[in-house]
This record gives structure tokens, C-alpha cells and sequence, in this order.
């Protein structure tokens, strides 16, 4: 019998399986297992950092806190600027029971909208301001609340102690603490010090349980060259002069000849900067850098000095000023009266533009232009100030057959209040121009960051700037300057006018510069005063106008300075208490009556009638330019006119009285602000052109 296998069976098979699936398993558990420790590795080693950071951001607020702000002082060490120590509330929503009735408790006493003061608590749940920097008096409401999740947090507040004075060169500050405007804007990162930090920690339900805080690091203090009386003085003397002529604006500037420094910057309109949000911004800039103006004569200084220098004249050399007119590129400039000789001495006393083109001539273009920028015109003075303007001033590549003409009298050349002063004292100090400083030191405790001394080189000979201040002497004594002379003390200076540009492009018939730059005293200059006006009415020229201001300014300030008096032949005033008068104050002091008929009598000027254009500038200040530029026909200067009829100003403002004035050629004087309630002569009278019209406004 044979035999043959049996198949396995099924019992048997499954039983082989078995190891299998178990080697599969822990094959299984053991990638798993390894996955694990993987993740593991990687959240708690190469991961770690991260990790723990986002915990900590999650768990942990960090607020920062502004620093104290150094403090500006002038150079007698008042204060101008300082940090004082306020209260900021806080909240932490997550612990307010109620955030809707906490809002509506808290938002009558901080002034805040309740609705959105909810909002914000329903927006964040660890942290978020409620009001910042709030008064004594809201702090001590809060407190009373006693609110639950309400803190307080202590910061510094800027406190300007002066309110208005010196504003714009002071400057202000934003929310953050970080400087908008001034100096600090331009000091901000000595001034604004390193911040500190509050560091909250909250668990799970975003209630805090701790706090830390590290303190930042102060600022430095600043000490300005600034003077706060001679910036009193300053101010008060250009506010006046601003609201008497009812100009738009202005600037003045006074500065130590013999060092740079700048010991006041006034500017009209002028603004509080604790409360500078509600300020227009026009009073936010400082026009001593950042208004640009044509000069007018009193950059007639550059071409006189450049022929002195050159020796190409000299103080008595006469000059032709060929009947008041040249020609330049076949065109006529004529000057503001008919000049035969004059000495060079005299060119400057009468302002002749003929003789300065002359001088001007004779220097050429190439070396005008190099005693332009040898005096510091056409680039910045890199003075500590924001904003500062470099001006206008075309290379002689880019000048007009009239232009060397135009520019030696101050025309086709933009310049700024700065720039003019520092040419001046340059004359002032023997021929060095100083670099403008407003910096005098930088301090944190006893390390001292004083800047180096002022830099200077010299533009011009000692000898030229001893001419040149003789001649100037001659303007103030014998020529238009002499409503500048300071009573006790010599002075020397040039007035100017100079018209404006309307948004054509054309010189404006009705807006002016009205500008006097001198120096005090003569012998050995102390102070160097720039005063330019803007749009003045009622008088546009600058011995009107700006000439008073300076010698309001210079008497105060020397008297100040404690300068010994060298013109004791005028007898010496005691400081108007007038310009220290509030602005209503002073328009009610002003607003009086008019003069009397006989008053009247013979104060208008023999009559001087313009062709072209009105109105003509008194003798030897500014000539003035014709409605356009390159202008395309000259200007005539006549003896005699017809007689023009007085128009009926009633209930019109002094602007539209100017404006109709000048069109007529009639002489302006203005008393009082609002609308005009008098004149006189009365309307309809016919009188000669040149005639002055008195006329009171009221409100």
C-alpha cells in the first residue's frame, strides 16, 4: 500500500501567523515610541527658545515708559522746557466685572466717550491705556472710584514753563514724547533719554498677579545761548510792530557779533506749545531759518564791500548815478530820485541802486557771485534749528543780462533772516563770519558735552569792515536809517523794502518786506538785530516800519547788557512798558482818535507820482520793482500829477483801505482794528497824490 502526505492544517497555519503580527506590533509601537521621543527632542530642544518665548509673550505684557526729558535752559540756566510727573491711567479688562458700567463711571470724569471706552475694554483683554498723562484733579476723581482692574501708571509730562516765549525755537512734543517741532525735534535723541519698562505677568485667565519695572535712563540737559529777557524784549517789540501795521507775520533776530551765538529768535504769529494742537500752522514755523524773502537795499551791504575789498573804490570816490537811471540789457532802472554824484559813502546813505549797479559792474559777475557765497548766502548755517532754508541763488551761468544789476541791489536773490544777520556781523566784528551757534553746552549730571567754539573765517579785510561800518554809521545818522537810532548809543544799519511775489509770478503792488538790519554800537558792536516784517499796511517801507522796532529792541537790550552809552548826546528813555502790554491792551491804547485839522496840515510829503506804478518809496530806502520780471518797460519818476479823489472807507477792513490806497497813491495811517469808523481828509475831498489819509477802525 503507498502512502502520500496530508495537507497542514488550519489550526496550524494560524498559529504560524501569530509571531508575525506580533513582530509587526511592536514594529509599530517601536516607530511610534521613536516618533514621540522625536517630537519631544525637537519641542524641547531645538524648539525650546521659540517656545518659551511665545509662552512668555502669551503669559506677559511689556509697556513701555517714556523717559524724563532732559531740560532746555537759557544761558542764565532758566528753564525754557522741563518734564514734570504725571499720572496715566490704565486698564486690565480681564478683571472688570462690569466693563460697560466701569466705562460709564470713568468717561465723565476723563472726558472720554463711554461707548468707545467699552469698545477698548471688550478689544483687549490684558492690557489697554484709558488715558494718559491725565491732571491732579482727574487722577484724585479715578482714585475715588476705586475701580476694580484700574491702574495707574506714573510718566513725564513736557512742561513749558514760558508758555509762548521763544516757541518755535524751543519746539513742542507729540503723545509719544518724541519732538515735532524746534529744538526738540533736532536734540531729540540727547534730549529724549532711553525708555524704561513695565513688565505685567498674567496667568491662563489674563488676570495679572505681578509687575515689574525697570527704569530708562534720563536725557540730557540742554543750555541755549538764548537769553530769556533780551527773547522778552524781542517778542514784545515785534508783536507790537506786527499789530501796528497789520502784517501778516514777522522776524527778529539779535545776535552776538564777536561769537555767533544767537541770544533771541522772535516770530509773529507766535503759539503756546502746552497747547500747540490748537496753534494754525503758520505759527509753528520759525521764520528766522525757514522764511526765504528777498532783501531789498539791505543787500546792497555785498557789493559795497566786495569794491571795497577789491579795491576797485573807496568812501569818497564819486559816482555818477547818471540823473537816476542805467541801462542794463536794453533795459531802464531808474532810481527812486534823480541822483547826480555821489560818493560812494552817500550811495549807501541815499540807497541809489544806480550807484550800487554801478559798483556792481565793475566787480563782474564771477566775482559778485563768489562774495555772495564768501558771506555765507545761497547755503545753510547749519544752526541747530530745523527747517532751516538755504535760499535762493542762481549761478552766474543762469543770470540775465539785468541780473548782476538786480542782485547788487537785492533783487532776483532769496536769502534768510539768519544768513542777513550773520553777514552783518561779520562787518560788525572786524570782516569774520561766525558760524550760527544756539547750542552753548549739553550736560547729564557732571559729563559735559560743550561744543566747540564757534568757527569763523574771514570774508572781508579788518579794514574794509571799519569802512563799511562808518558808512553804515552814515545811515543811521543822515539817511533813512535815523528813526533806528537808539537813544544813548551809536548804532549802523540799512533799511529795506522789498516786494513780494504774487502766486503769478509777478512783484506784487501791494505786499511787501519791510526789513532793517543794524549793529550797536558802533565802536565796539555788542549786538547784531535783523527786523523783517511781512505785508505790512498803512506803510510798507522799511524805515516805517522795521527802523522803530530795532531801536525799540537795541535800546532795551544794551540798557540790558549793562553797555556803556557812547551817544550820550541823546538822552537816554526808560523801556516802554508799553510792549509789555497784552495785545487787546495795546489795540485799545492805539484805537484813539484822529489828529485835529491842524494836525492835518502839511503832513503829506511833496508829491512824487509813479507812471508805472505806486507807491514810491521815501528817499534812499528801496527802489521798486515793476509787475513782472524780466519788467518790460521802465519805470518813470515825475514831478507832478493830477489830484485824485478820497474814497468813502466806511465799514471796510484795513486791508481793503490799503489795498485802495496804494492804487491811488495815497499815503496810509492806520489806528485801532476791526472796520473804519473815521477818516480824514473826509471822502470825496480831492487832494494831491502822496497826500496821508488818518484813518480809525473799530470793532
Amino acid at each position: 500500500m503507498s502512502s502520500r502526505a496530508s495537507p497542514a492544517s488550519p489550526a496550524h497555519t494560524d498559529r504560524s501567523r501569530v509571531p508575525s503580527r506580533g513582530l509587526l506590533l511592536s514594529g509599530f509601537l517601536v516607530l511610534w515610541m521613536l516618533g514621540i521621543l522625536a517630537r519631544l527632542y525637537d519641542l524641547q530642544v531645538i524648539q525650546y527658545v521659540d517656545l518659551l518665548a511665545r509662552a512668555q509673550r502669551q503669559r506677559q505684557r511689556t509697556i513701555e515708559i517714556a523717559p524724563e526729558r532732559g531740560t532746555l535752559f537759557d544761558r542764565q540756566m532758566n528753564p525754557l522746557a522741563m518734564s514734570l510727573g504725571v499720572d496715566s491711567v490704565f486698564a486690565v479688562p480681564s478683571e472688570i466685572p462690569e466693563p460697560e458700567t466701569v466705562a460709564r463711571l470713568l468717561a465723565p470724569v476723563l472726558g472720554l466717550e463711554a461707548g468707545d471706552l467699552a469698545g477698548r475694554f471688550q478689544a483687549f483683554h490684558s492690557f489697554c491705556w484709558v488715558k494718559r498723562k491725565v491732571s491732579t484733579q482727574e487722577a484724585t476723581r479715578v482714585r475715588e472710584l476705586n475701580l476694580k482692574g484700574i491702574y495707574f501708571q506714573r510718566e513725564t509730562q513736557r512742561f513749558y514753563p514760558k508758555a509762548d516765549l521763544a516757541s518755535q525755537v524751543v519746539g513742542y512734543l507729540g503723545m509719544d514724547d518724541r519732538g515735532l517741532g524746534g529744538l526738540e525735534y533736532s536734540l531729540d535723541n540727547s534730549v529724549r533719554g532711553t525708555p524704561g519698562r513695565v513688565l505685567l505677568a498674567t496667568d491662563a485667565r489674563h488676570r495679572s498677579f505681578h509687575s515689574t519695572t525697570w527704569p530708562g535712563q534720563p536725557g540730557k540737559n540742554v543750555v541755549l545761548t538764548l537769553d530769556e529777557k533780551i527773547q522778552y524784549i524781542a517778542e514784545k517789540a515785534l508783536a507790537a510792530g506786527v499789530e501796528k501795521y497789520h502784517a501778516t507775520g514777522g522776524t527778529a533776530v539779535v545776535q552776538n557779533p564777536n561769537t555767533g551765538e544767537i541770544l533771541a529768535i522772535a516770530n509773529e504769529p507766535t503759539f503756546n506749545p502746552n497747547e500747540y494742537q490748537k496753534s494754525p500752522p503758520e505759527a509753528l514755523a520759525d521764520r528766522g531759518v525757514s522764511w526765504v524773502f528777498e532783501p531789498g537795499s539791505t543787500f546792497k551791504l555785498v557789493a559795497v564791500a566786495a569794491a571795497l575789498e577789491e579795491k576797485l573804490t573807496n568812501p569818497d570816490e564819486i559816482i555818477n548815478c547818471q540823473n537816476g537811471a542805467i541801462v542794463l540789457a536794453g533795459h531802464t532802472i531808474h532810481d527812486h530820485k534823480r541822483y547826480g554824484d555821489l560818493s560812494v559813502t552817500d550811495v549807501l546813505v541815499n540807497s541809489s541802486d544806480v550807484g550800487v549797479i554801478k559798483l556792481g559792474l565793475r566787480l563782474g559777475e564771477d566775482r559778485l557771485y563768489k562774495y555772495i557765497r564768501d558771506f555765507g548766502f545761497g547755503a545753510k548755517t547749519d544752526v541747530e534749528l530745523p527747517g532751516e532754508e538755504r535760499g535762493l541763488l542762481r549761478p552766474p551761468n543762469r543770470w540775465s543780462g539785468i541780473s548782476i544789476g538786480e542782485i547788487s541791489m537785492g533783487q532776483e536773490i532769496g536769502v534768510t533772516a539768519l544768513q542777513l544777520v550773520a553777514a552783518y556781523s561779520a562787518i560788525a566784528n572786524g570782516g569774520i563770519l561766525f558760524e550760527a551757534r544756539i547750542v552753548r553746552d549739553i550736560f547729564q549730571g557732571t559729563a559735559h558735552e560743550t561744543p566747540a567754539p564757534a568757527s569763523g573765517r574771514r570774508v572781508v579785510s579788518e579794514r574794509t569792515a571799519g569802512m563799511l561800518k562808518e558808512m553804515l554809521a552814515a545811515v543811521v545818522e543822515r539817511g533813512t536809517g535815523k528813526p533806528a537810532r537808539p537813544a544813548g548809543y551809536s548804532a549802523a544799519g540799512k533799511t529795506g523794502t522789498a516786494q513780494k511775489i504774487d502766486p503769478s509770478g509777478a512783484y506784487s503792488h501791494s505786499h511787501y518786506v519791510a526789513s532793517f538790519i543794524g549793529l550797536a554800537p558802533v565802536g565796539k558792536p555788542v549786538v547784531t538785530i535783523l527786523v523783517a516784517i511781512d505785508s505790512p499796511v498803512g506803510a510798507i517801507y522799511g524805515t516805517e516800519v522795521a527802523a522803530p522796532v530795532f531801536r525799540s529792541i537795541a535800546e532795551q537790550t544794551l540798557n540790558y547788557l549793562d553797555t556803556p552809552q557812547d551817544n550820550p548826546s541823546r538822552w537816554p528813555q526808560v523801556i516802554s512798558s508799553d510792549l509789555a502790554q497784552p495785545a487787546v491792551q495795546k489795540r485799545a491804547s492805539r484805537a484813539g482818535h484822529l489828529p485835529n485839522d491842524h494836525e492835518l496840515t502839511g503832513a503829506a510829503p511833496s508829491p512824487v507820482h509813479p507812471a508805472t506804478y505806486s507807491p514810491t518809496p521815501p528817499a534812499g530806502d528801496a527802489a521798486v520793482r515793476p509787475a513782472s520780471y524780466p519788467p518790460a518797460a521802465a519805470t518813470m519818476m515825475l514831478d507832478e500829477g493830477p489830484l485824485v479823489k478820497v474814497p468813502d472807507f466806511s465799514s471796510l477792513p484795513a486791508r481793503l483801505v490799503a489795498e485802495e490806497c496804494q492804487k491811488l497813491g495815497l499815503e496810509l495811517n492806520l489806528s485801532g482794528s476791526g472796520l473804519v469808523v473815521e477818516q480824514k481828509p473826509a471822502a470825496e475831498t480831492r487832494v494831491p497824490e502822496r497826500t496821508r489819509i488818518w484813518v480809525r477802525l473799530a470793532r
